[in-house]
């Protein structure tokens, strides 16, 4: 059997939902079984589990062979998979699939990818077979900006002209399932990206195009940027751990492109254009009219700016 863990978050709800047979069903590990609808299928079993109590680990690694591992993110996610890893070590899993982060490392300026390193050196260590999946930053991130594009068609990001290699959660649910169904991935580490590299002003003309509106990414300084997120509740430590990663995508920390998806899931990686094209709906396009859908097939990806 197969345990998700993280199965409510952005990736692990598309994984879920392409694992989930009533004929082969999959184990889900939830922290509470009533707030997790969403990831309702057939062949879904989910099972209430803790990362901080080692008696509900051991209960959802029961007769469990793979595993997905992701717990929260923030300043306790090293320690709850540590405690993971641990029961693992108890238990009879065969194989753990860890979704870390694009550049994790153990000497890297940003604390969210020295805690991924941390994670999988614990693995390593632990023996147990891993496949280890670092992709970039998400696309559905961009989601966050819903509100300002809808009111101002602006988004506002401290990123100045860095290029990062945004990728579809899809895509990265789509290689871990590969991973986790079939076997010749162990001990190995995959990077996981989109097909380009891209700035936010990129992302934000191809946001234009898809909403049929304008849409205009906005630099602000790492300061204001802070200030935003804090009056917006965030915590301080996770705020300056985001900072920490806009720093580094600044000057394209981010920007390697990565053949993970075509190689190991079998499928051409989505686009920017494409995923804003699917999104429109929750960036808050209600209608399409016939030009914009004759346009949707030109492919801006394939298009030379000033040409």
């Amino acid at each position: 059997m197969i345990l998700i863990t993280g199965g409510t978050g952005t990736v692990g709800k598309e994984l879920v939902k392409l694992l989930a047979r009533p004929e082969e069903p999959i184990r889900v590990m939830v922290r509470d079984r009533n707030k997790a609808a969403s990831i309702a299928y057939p062949g879904a079993n989910l099972i209430e589990g803790d990362f901080s109590r080692a008696d509900t680990l051991d209960r959802a690694l029961s007769g469990v062979h793979k595993a997905f591992l992701l717990a929260p993110p923030g300043e306790r996610q090293p320690e709850l998979e540590s405690n993971f890893v641990a029961a693992a070590a108890r238990s009879d899993l065969k194989h753990v699939v860890k979704l870390s982060a694009l550049g994790a490392a153990a000497d890297s300026p940003a604390r969210l990818l020295r805690g991924h390193a941390e994670t999988e050196r614990r693995i390593a260590e632990s023996g147990i077979p891993y496949t280890f999946l670092r992709p970039g930053p998400f696309m559905q991130n961009f989601l966050n900006f819903r509100d300002s594009i809808v009111h101002r068609g602006e988004f506002y990001a401290p990123m100045g002209h860095g290029r990062v290699s945004i990728v579809d959660v899809r895509d990265v649910a789509a290689v871990a399932a590969e991973v986790l169904e079939e076997y010749g991935h162990e001990n190995k580490t995959y990077d996981v990206t989109g097909p380009e590299s891209l700035s936010y002003a990129d992302a934000a003309e191809r946001l234009t195009h898809a909403l049929g509106k304008p849409v205009t990414y906005v630099d602000v300084p790492p300061e204001a940027a802070r200030d935003s997120m804090l009056q917006a509740g965030m915590s301080p430590w996770l705020v300056d751990a985001l900072l920490e990663l806009h720093a580094m995508w600044r000057v394209n920390a981010a920007s390697e492109i990565a053949g993970t998806v075509h190689d190991v899931a079998k499928r051409d990686p989505i686009t920017f254009a494409e995923f804003a094209h699917d999104y429109a709906p929750q960036f808050g396009r209600t209608s399409r009219d016939p030009l914009a859908e004759l346009m949707d097939n030109v492919n801006l990806d394939t298009m030379t700016p000033g040409a």
